[in-house]
């Protein structure tokens, strides 16, 4: 797996996630604190977040293939786009998880004398 996969990943996870934190912020203002152009806001971030959450998933999916992981593993990284903050935790764990497996990958051999 290359580390770009991973990078990509990583990208996309925090954009959702942050986008999803927006939009948590903005349904609050428009339905219990009733601010003013609460409504505009939320309709822009949400519409954001549904289009590239469909980028996240495509890029979870590919990286969940790559890396081998079974289907429950995958089907939390994937809905880690839909839950508040938690795109900022799994993302982390996986990229702990990813970045052993990397560095150990790209170590060079060490010749057996």
């Amino acid at each position: 797996m290359k580390r770009s996969v991973l990078t990509r990943y990583r990208v996309m996870a925090y954009v959702t996630g942050v986008l999803l934190v927006l939009l948590t912020l903005g349904v609050i203002a428009k339905h219990l604190l009733d601010m003013n152009g609460a409504a505009g806001f939320t309709s822009v971030v949400g519409i954001a977040h549904g289009w590239l959450y469909v980028v996240y998933l495509v890029f979870a999916f590919d990286l969940g293939s790559k890396a081998k992981w079974p289907v429950a593993k995958q089907l939390w990284v994937l809905l880690a786009g839909t839950i508040p903050t938690a795109a900022f935790f799994v993302e982390r764990k996986v990229s702990q998880e990813l970045e052993s497996k990397l560095a150990q990958d790209e170590a060079p051999a060490v010749a057996e004398a």
